[in-house]
């Protein structure tokens, strides 16, 4: 059942959101240990008029508050991690409250689900993820505005002994034509006693200033430009101890014993404790920290610890791919039948390895327990809810006695979204270990970010195609082959008969006319820890598929666009977004000597992309892309600027993770340690990108990660002109210096 607020957020009624919605309700529903935990915090938002804040700032509802200077605080239930989603936050706000976008700032919320569930999840969760934050927040921010806008009228309105529909409010003034005016911050207080009214009437698109305002600058630029935007590795509290964490080295094993005595004698060095997820060395100070960690001897019990390597885990997933699948994601007509009338077939395989989040600030929390008996947690805290339950657990209190700062994160791209806490349960063992006596900060180097698991799963595909006499697609065979990262968690409710979504998205939904298919999927039991990572299933999946579409055009003799089109409806999103992008990189026009293009076509998270990547060769085997045409149907697009901003990320995100990107394991420890081994994309390497965004009335979709899947195969099949060569392992580099 979706809530009424949910009502107007209407997600596609097919595809990879909408299914990926439903099946999180279920999930949820299904009565998990998280979903329990979510009951205990389900307490309806304090009236306005009970709330005034020690600072002064005055509550309309739990999204925004207003203080005596008119400063408009809004209260976001998304977790901001340089989406945006901040931003586009406010920018609801500050339209219906016709508010001074000047006066504008935002913090995140925690510890109401009421107010702050994930409306795309069902409202059952208070969750950052699956590019989201604009599609939940999209009504209920601007009723908020709306609702704080009316009840600072009904205030005015008594003051000054007029009638309400008399005033007008524009830039944070309230004005009359008597000549009566005054800011925000006269009326604050009065206004949050005024009753919140139950229905309020919101703009009409024609009335808009700053939705859709693609001048509209982000009200937080100038404190990420000048280094005073705090995150959690800023966070200072008096008597702050730090600790650092040492991990087993391999995947699933226990500490059995360990010598902290010359630990304890370094400089600095606090204590040496053990939690259930490894041993915590406690400083004084980072470095001090840093020096006791060299210096602890550990015996490990490795008995149960996943102990192949990378060659062991390729080589079994390639014998299963050439097998029948486990289980059945997709199946349309008769594909067997199709293939053995079929004119020409067409087979291929394709490899993805694993890969880190490597978010610029590598994971940390900060515990205290306050002498009420509250215990705080600082922390980029992307499924508030859980951590919240977790941490009252540890401390051995109620969760709503755990006070959530949610703080802004230096990255997150699904890293900071885990079931088990995480640094949070980290930072919460350390400090109970010493008895609450300081508050303690657990801090992970680059190398414990890079080896501490969480990995995008690595796969294998084979793919299989047959076109008719007439070069009509007439059969189509994926079989995937790879880890769930639903499976063992709290969402395992999400894998039905055998399939994990996320190991199918963008497989099992490809929007092309085929009337013969099949998605199969092979799901592998190996014991590295994997996770969502920005774009999910689609990371492995748009790469296999849109790449050998284009061989399958070839081999059809079509042109690539061309084929594309074939296969979709003329008026569908799909159709549009791709001749935008031909359109605007001028497919048709040839290029000068040595350059050469590749296109691609991607829905995810609701919406829809299309890229054409343009390369250049050195002329010894090496490419370089030079230039990225972009085009995005995502709904109504609320902050363009962020939009495009979003996707030329995406693209650098993507790019990099097919040219140079690749975690290794060798008899079970993770090979690379930092960005020496471990290459994103380089500065110098990002080409031109033009974003061209598709004008449309529906809600808001997903952008934080659809603009990742589409890149990689249009490179790779603009490559392949360039270089005559088919690139099918990843990344690029394994094929490209072979």
């Amino acid at each position: 059942m979706i809530p009424r607020l949910m009502q107007s957020v209407t997600l596609p009624a097919a595809g990879v959101h909408a299914s990926r919605r439903q099946f999180l309700i279920g999930a949820l529903a299904a009565g998990t240990g998280v979903a329990v935990g979510f009951h205990l915090l389900r307490a309806s938002p304090a009236a306005a008029s009970e709330t005034t804040s020690a600072d002064g700032a005055h509550s309309f509802s739990p999204y925004l508050t207003i203080d005596g200077d008119g400063k408009v605080t809004v209260l976001s239930s998304q977790f901001e991690m340089g989406q945006g989603s901040y931003n586009g936050i406010a920018t609801l706000v500050a339209e219906e409250l016709d508010a001074d976008w000047s006066t504008i700032e935002v913090k995140g919320a925690a510890g109401n689900i009421k107010a702050y569930g994930n409306l795309a999840f069902g409202g059952a969760i208070q969750a950052t993820g699956g590019s989201t934050s604009m599609a939940s927040s999209w009504e209920r921010y601007r009723k908020a505005g709306a609702a704080a806008r009316a009840m600072l009228v009904a205030a005015a309105a008594s003051e000054w002994g007029v009638d309400a529909a008399e005033i007008t409010v524009e830039n944070g003034i309230l004005a009359h034509p008597s000549g009566k005016s005054s800011g925000f911050g006269a009326f604050a207080a009065k206004a949050a006693a005024v009753p919140v009214p139950g229905d309020v009437k919101l703009k009409q698109p024609g009335d808009w200033k700053l939705i859709g305002n693609a001048g509209l600058k982000r009200f937080d630029s100038a404190r990420k430009a000048n280094g005073t935007e705090q995150y959690t590795i800023d966070v200072k509290l008096p008597g702050m101890l730090t600790a650092v964490m040492i991990h087993p080295p391999l995947f699933g094993a226990k500490a059995k014993s360990f010598d902290a005595s010359a630990a304890r004698a370094v400089k600095g060095v606090v204590d040496v404790v053990e939690t259930p997820r490894g041993i915590a060395v406690i400083g004084e100070h980072m470095w001090a920290a840093i020096k006791g960690r060299e210096a602890v001897k550990v015996e490990w019990d490795d008995a149960v610890a996943e102990k192949r390597g990378t060659k062991e885990f390729m080589s079994t997933y390639r014998d299963l791919a050439k097998k029948a699948p486990a289980a059945v994601a997709r199946k349309d007509g008769d594909a067997d039948a199709a293939f053995a009338q079929a004119a020409k077939v067409i087979e291929a395989s394709f490899e993805f390895p694993y890969l880190a989040h490597a978010a610029m600030e590598p994971l940390n929390a900060v515990a205290r327990m306050n002498e009420d008996g509250t215990l705080e947690v600082w922390g980029g805290h992307q499924f508030p809810d859980v951590y919240q339950k977790l941490a009252g657990e540890i401390a051995g209190i109620a969760p709503e006695k755990v006070l959530l700062n949610v703080m802004k994160s230096g990255g997150s791209f699904g890293r900071r979204a885990v079931f088990d806490g995480d640094v949070v349960v980290e930072a919460v063992h350390a400090a109970k270990a010493i008895g609450f006596r300081a508050p303690v900060k657990v801090q992970w180097t680059r190398e414990d970010d890079m080896r501490a698991g969480r990995y995008r799963p690595a796969y294998v595909h084979t793919l299989k195609a047959g076109i008719d006499a007439e070069g009509k697609l007439v059969a189509w065979n994926n079989h995937i082959v790879g880890q769930s990262i639903m499976a063992k968690t709290a969402f395992e409710g999400m894998v039905k008969n055998g399939v994990d979504p996320t190991s199918v998205e963008g497989a099992n939904n490809l929007p092309y006319a085929i009337p013969n298919q099949m998605v199969g999927l092979t799901t592998t039991d190996v014991g590295v820890p994997v996770l969502w990572w920005r774009s999910v299933g689609s990371t492995h999946t748009a790469f296999a598929a849109e790449t050998f579409l284009d061989e399958v055009a070839e081999a059809a003799g079509r042109d690539p666009v061309e084929f594309r089109l074939s296969l979709l409806e003329p008026q569908s999103r799909h159709a549009t977004v791709l001749k935008l992008a031909a359109e605007k990189a001028e497919w048709q026009k040839p290029l000068p000597e040595g350059r050469f293009r590749g296109v691609a076509l991607a829905e995810s998270f609701g919406s829809v992309v299309a890229q054409i990547a343009e390369v250049s060769t050195d002329g010894n085997g090496q490419i370089k892309v030079e230039r990225v045409v972009a085009a995005v149907d995502c709904g109504l697009a609320i902050n363009p600027d962020q939009v495009r901003a979003q996707v030329e990320g995406g693209i650098g995100f993507g790019l990099g993770a097919i040219l140079g990107e690749e975690i290794t394991l060798t008899d079970g420890k993770v090979d690379q340690g930092n960005f020496d081994m471990y290459t994103p994309l380089r500065i110098d390497a990002m080409p031109k990108v033009e974003v061209h965004i598709v004008p449309s009335a529906n809600p808001p979709s997903g952008i934080g990660e659809p603009g990742v899947p589409p890149i990689g195969p249009a490179v790779a099949n603009a490559a392949y002109k360039a270089l005559g060569k088919r690139i099918r392992i990843m990344p690029f580099s394994k094929s490209l210096n072979a």
